[in-house]
Formats: structure tokens, sequence, C-alpha cells
């Protein structure tokens, strides 16, 4: 892997990959967790008014036709830390990818009726998402788990807020966010000349890069039980655990602990609770390391007579962790090699890949993940579940 540093701040990535497809990801350091509280949602909101329009490409429809006539891919998310653009496109068409990526980026016309046509948009996304249990549980969960980090907030942000969104308030966001020393640039492709294509359009105005203050947030003292009733069939379930954001090598453990409680069906909560007991739909675990936070969580979709057993399941589960055999560890060890290397064989998953790294510390990580799995003893799985399986936020959404 290639790093460097332009002279206006940005940082660029290069991971020469051989083959046809190329992808060019742009990070901006500014998520969610950013926005305050007269601008919640506001980082998600800029992601979709910037594809609107620019002068040279003055609709969304030009926009899109520049890289899809291409065969290309194009599109942005929002995290509760970073926000991301990214183009596709055969190797050949990388100066035409970088050139849009660097339009949408530097020169969105922001007009006030793309304003409003977003955010109907936005609020019907809201909704959707409201009403849908498989996504509101994880919401829920996150408000009930965290009592002062931003991140108990949805990305997507508040009704209210949005609706209240004006063109000023928008351009001063992006003003002080969308600078050269608060981007990265993720290459990865098979691409001669690429650092030359990258000044010729990425040389915006240097600017100033935001100071973040350090977020804090008190251990949980006590089980915490959230419980909302919505006119559903399934009854949805969640366990979570605060643990600890990224780089930490605790982090590792818990790794390994997510594959062995929770890999697809092979898993020891899938076994335990579907194939022997019949008693969820849906059923597994999440460990998610950001920069700033961190939880584990395991999760299951249930009919509602079966509730008490399935927490009772979860948490035997779960303190089955201290029996953990080596034949456990060293096959879940084996399953998440297995399941990051395919994953980098996919170019824009290698290019997230290096943009999360970069971010929580330093892209070189990345090749360095594999390396520190396999590090991990039976003696840290138990003791890093010991230490942060206790005292969880529940959640449950109850079915009819």
């Amino acid at each position: 892997m290639q790093k460097i540093r332009l002279a206006n701040g940005l940082t660029v990535l290069y991971e020469k990959k051989k083959g046809n497809a190329v992808v060019i990801e742009v990070m901006i350091n500014v998520g969610s967790n950013d926005e305050l509280p007269e601008e919640r949602g506001l980082s998600h909101f800029l992601e979709h008014v910037l594809f609107e329009g620019t002068a040279k490409r003055p609709t969304n429809q030009l926009i899109s036709n520049e890289i899809e006539s291409l065969g290309g891919d194009f599109n942005a998310y929002t995290t509760n830390e970073r926000t991301i653009y990214y183009v596709k496109v055969v190797k050949k068409h990388f100066a035409k990818g970088v050139e849009v990526l660097a339009d949408i980026l530097q020169n969105s016309l922001l007009k006030e009726e793309h304003i409003e046509k977003e955010k109907k948009i936005v609020l019907k996304e809201i909704d959707m998402i409201d009403d849908e249990p498989r996504y509101y549980q994880w919401h829920l969960l996150h408000r009930t788990l965290y009592k002062k980090h931003p991140c108990r907030f949805p990305t997507y942000g508040d009704r209210k807020v949005i609706n209240n969104l004006t063109r000023k308030q928008i351009q001063a966001y992006l003003s002080k966010y969308y600078v050269p020393g608060n981007m990265t640039i993720a290459i990865v492709g098979d691409i001669k000349g690429w650092q030359k294509t990258i000044k010729d359009n990425f040389m915006f105005p240097k600017g100033k890069i935001p100071i973040r203050k350090k977020i804090s947030e008190p251990a949980a003292k006590k089980m915490v039980v959230a419980k909302e009733k919505k006119k559903i069939t399934n009854t949805h379930l969640i366990y979570g655990f605060k643990t600890i954001g990224q780089p930490h090598k605790n982090t590792y453990a818990l790794e390994v602990i997510n594959a062995i409680l929770g890999r697809g069906q092979s898993g020891k909560m899938f076994t335990e609770i579907r194939s022997k007991r019949g008693l969820a739909y849906e059923v597994g675990t999440e460990h998610v390391a950001e920069r700033s936070f961190g939880y584990f969580a395991a999760f299951a979709s249930i009919d509602k007579k079966n509730l008490a057993t399935t927490r009772k399941v979860i948490e035997q589960e779960l303190e089955n962790v201290q029996s953990t055999t080596e034949k456990d560890l060293q096959e879940a060890k084996t399953y998440l090699e297995g399941e990051f290397l395919l994953d980098i064989e996919d170019v824009q998953k290698q290019a997230d890949q290096l943009l999360f790294w970069e971010q929580v510390d330093d892209a070189k990580r990345m090749k360095e993940y594999v390396h520190n799995i396999r590090k991990v003893t039976l003696e840290q799985v138990k003791k890093v579940a010991k230490k942060y399986f206790k005292n969880p936020a529940v959640v449950i959404v109850e079915g009819r």
C-alpha cells in the first residue's frame, strides 16, 4: 500500500490490485457522532443532497448518467463516525470517476428545491426505519445502552431538525467538515498515474481541520430493560453490552467470541436457540468496534411465548464462553481469517477496510488483522468475556 499526503492536507491511500475494476472512495471524517443537537441527521442529509446537482452537472440524472453509462456504480453512506462517497468503474474510466467525485464534493449547487425534495425523501426513510422492527430494535438498543455518547442517536437524525434545516446551515456544515485535511481517499485497483489524476482534481482549498471533543461514557452499573410494543408478528430481543473501540487488543478477542457464538448456522447461539430448540426465526451476535465506542450484542427474532426461554438460553451461552475449548478457538480463528481474506478480494470492501483502519489509527493495521486474530489465546477470550458481559441493556420490541 502507498500513502501520500497532498499539500492541502488530503490523505490518499493506494492499494494495487490486478483486474479490470477500480474503486475510488472518499471518506469525510464526520458522522452523526459529530453533530450538535440542532444538527441531528445533517451528515446523512448532506450525503443525500450533494448528489442533486453541480454547476457542470445540474441534475441528479446527469450525475448518475456519467457513471452508469460506463457500466459503473456510485453511491454514498453515512455512519456514526464517517461519511463515504464512492465510484466503482472499469479502470480505463478511472479519471472520469475521480473527476465526478471531486465535482460533487466541491461544486454542489445546494439549491433550495433540492434541499426541500431531499427533506421529503429522508423523512420517508425515517418513517420506514421506525416502522421496521429489524432496524428499529438497534436504535432502541443504542438509546438504552448509551447514556451520554452521541452514538445513542440514529444516523438518520431527528424529524424536527430535518424539517428545519436551512441552506445556510448546510453550507456551514459543508465548509466546516469537507476540507482536505479532514478527508481521505482510498483507491483500490491497478492504475498508472493515479497521483497526478488525484492532484489535478482534489487540490481543494486547504481549510481548517475541525477539532473534536473527547467523548466519555459511564460504565453500566446494572441491567437495564427497554420494552416497546408494536403491531408486528414477531418479538425482537437484543442483549447489548458496552465494550471498547478500536484500536484495542481486546477487540480481537471479541471478534473471536463473535465468531464462536454468532457465525452463520454453526455458531453456538444458532445451534442452541434455533437448531436444537426451534425458539427463533433469526438469531445471531454482532460485534461493533468503532473509533470512539464499541458494543457486543446477541439478538433473536422469536414468538412472544418463547421470550423467557430464549432469554435464559442467551444468558447461558454468554456464560458458557468461560467453557470455550481450544477446538472452538481454532475454528473461530479459521472462520475469521477466511471471511476477511474473501472480503478484501472485492475492491470496494478492501477500500472500506483501508478507510476504517486509517480513521481509527493507520491503514496498515488492515493487513495486521489476521495476525492479531491468530494471537488471541483461550485465556484472553475468557478474560474479555468476563470483563464485558455484565450489566446488559436488554431490548424487547414485542409483537402481538
